[in-house]
């Protein structure tokens, strides 16, 4: 088997490179040989390197700058899948694609099963919605993971913030009414692996039994003030932090409220997840 993956450099693609090995040649590309915002570019790696299976981390990920940026997070969260989905289907491939949390409005405090209403509440979500659609709507074999809150010991994420402001300020403020699931970047990818292996041993029934929709995100919900707790408790940093309301932090793109996810299809069909909580101590280490 051969596996074209995007977005080497990212924290979950870094991840990825590593947890996929092992389940057969792994060609790995970054933003310079694949970048998403060239759709050219995307169809033709594809055609060259004609993979059995491509998995796409990959992703427009500045949620307050795509708020001004539409279009090109359109683009690269849409249509580039579109164009994956349209090459693989192109060669018999599979499609591995990541979405979010935000995909939902975040209005009603339970958690969100992959068959509940979406209704994106900013141009990211938006983004990745539609191009969720696309993979669907194209017809190839695939997998859609929805994660959410990433964070990993690379790249720009909230726990690498939330520890260099505790060591450069005697105070925090933190958000305290959204609730979420942080999920480790190396949850992702080594569920994803786990996936995959039985993927491969079962062949096209099993991607006809099997394929859709997951959301991957760990167990339990934490908000951002008790995440930001458990960081520097797990480093051992004293900073003094404050929760406040998300009224009181504007940001130009709005956040869902509560965009917790059941991960209960995945776990009772495919793979167990960890909790948040034990996920984010071993990270730490």
């Amino acid at each position: 088997m051969k596996i074209l993956l995007t977005g080497c450099s990212g924290q979950v693609g870094y991840e990825l490179e590593r947890s996929l090995q092992g389940l057969g040649e792994v060609v790995a590309v970054d933003r310079a040989r694949m970048d998403l915002s060239d759709l050219d570019q995307v169809r033709a790696v594809i055609r060259d390197v004609r993979p059995s299976l491509i998995v796409n981390p990959a992703a427009y990920t500045a949620v307050d700058k795509a708020e001004s940026e539409a279009e090109l997070a359109h683009r690269i969260n849409a249509e580039a899948p579109a164009v994956m989905a349209e090459e693989a289907k192109r060669l018999d491939a599979a499609l591995v694609h990541y979405s979010t949390d935000y995909v939902f409005p975040g209005t009603d405090p339970a958690p969100r099963l992959e068959t509940d209403a979406t209704g994106p509440v900013n141009v990211y979500g938006a983004s990745k919605l539609a191009g969720e659609q696309a993979i669907v709507a194209s017809g190839v074999r695939h997998l859609i993971f929805r994660t959410s809150w990433v964070y990993g010991m690379r790249g720009k994420n909230f726990l690498l913030t939330m520890l260099k402001l505790a060591r450069e300020r005697d105070e925090l403020r933190i958000v305290a009414d959204q609730h979420g699931a942080p999920t480790w970047s190396r949850t992702i990818a080594d569920s994803t692996a786990t996936v995959l292996a039985q993927a491969k041993a079962g062949g096209a029934d099993w991607w006809r039994a099997h394929g859709g929709v997951y959301h991957l995100s760990s167990q339990g919900q934490t908000t951002w003030f008790e995440f930001t707790q458990a960081i520097l408790e797990e480093a051992g940093i004293a900073c003094k932090l404050t929760p406040i309301a998300t009224a009181d932090y504007p940001t130009p793109a709005k956040r869902p409220a509560y965009s917790v996810m059941s991960s209960q299809k995945l776990g009772q069909d495919l793979c167990a997840l960890p909790h948040w909580r034990d996920a984010l101590r071993l990270c730490m280490r």
